[in-house]
């Protein structure tokens, strides 16, 4: 699993990612070129977008409601994204819960946590929508 933002996905594919084509084209290149399972690009207010090899391109909402301060949200993606894998999830069950974590942690500022009481009332937000 790799999980690069927007403008490294771009700079790895060498393509600029201006629609959801090109992002479809850049992530399915991507994941040719590294050979991985799984590719998450994360796309700040435009939320993630999820390449599972053999699959349709998922796209994740953003879940922030405020953002403050976007320190450590990639860290926050990648270490909830182990996490979650490591516990048995599914790698899209596992994107959603890391999208989750990483809103409650841009909603702070600077470089924040996420406690597992937020992460969990965020899922249940998402849960309602």
């Amino acid at each position: 699993m790799v999980t690069p933002n927007q403008a490294e996905a771009e700079q790895a594919a060498g393509m600029r990612i201006r629609d959801e084509d090109d992002l479809v084209a850049a992530g399915q290149k991507l994941l040719k070129l590294l050979a991985c399972e799984a590719l998450l690009v994360t796309r700040g207010e435009h939320g993630m977008s999820l390449f599972c090899r053999g699959q349709r391109p998922a796209h994740v909402a953003a879940f922030a409601r405020e953002v403050y301060d976007v320190t450590g949200a990639g860290d926050t993606v990648i270490a909830t994204l182990a996490l979650a894998l490591a516990a048995g999830a599914r790698i899209p069950d596992a994107a959603v819960l890391a999208n989750c974590a990483a809103g409650v942690v841009v909603g702070k500022l600077g470089t924040a946590t996420a406690s597992q009481d937020e992460v969990l009332a965020a899922v249940e937000e998402v849960a309602a929508r």
